[in-house]
């Protein structure tokens, strides 16, 4: 890694910076591709939503330690522009329930492919394995900060 713009990612850096530095490059490269719809890396939050039907804003909020007040505006874009709908949970009255619209299910399976085509072009596997250890240690660091 001659080239100076590279110089930052060496056997030294933290292993977290690594990852930080690969999730950051995934969220430009996502953005890059859908431009044109304007989601920028919000995306991310309605393919979870997609993803997790009856998920909720806490839930948003832990999965990608964001503020509150941050899911919020985005959800409310989203469902102003009709791609997600918010339902009372009858389970508790005080929470919603998110769900993405029609309009949305059809652009998850191009926006899926776009980041399935990145990690298949970083070399990022489906390798069951090693999915398994990195939700481990997400959750394990999720726990640690529930301790404090």
């Amino acid at each position: 890694m001659d080239d100076e713009y590279f110089q930052a990612i060496n056997d030294n850096s933290p292993i977290i910076a690594w990852i930080h530095n690969i999730s950051l490059n995934q969220q430009k490269y996502m953005k890059s591709k859908i431009k044109n719809y304007d989601f920028g890396h919000n995306v991310r939050y309605l393919m979870f939503i997609y993803d997790n039907p009856n998920c909720s804003q806490e839930d948003l909020v832990n999965m990608f330690c964001q503020s509150k007040g941050n899911i919020a505006k985005i959800l409310k874009k989203f469902e102003e522009d009709g791609y997600i709908k918010r339902e009372i949970n009858p389970n508790n009255r005080r929470k919603y329930m998110l769900n993405s619209t029609e309009k949305a299910n059809k652009l998850i399976p191009e926006f899926r492919q776009i980041s399935k085509d990145w990690e298949i072009e970083v070399g990022l596997t489906d390798d069951e394995e090693f999915k398994k250890k990195l939700k481990e240690i997400a959750v394990k660091g999720m726990k640690l900060l529930d301790s404090y």
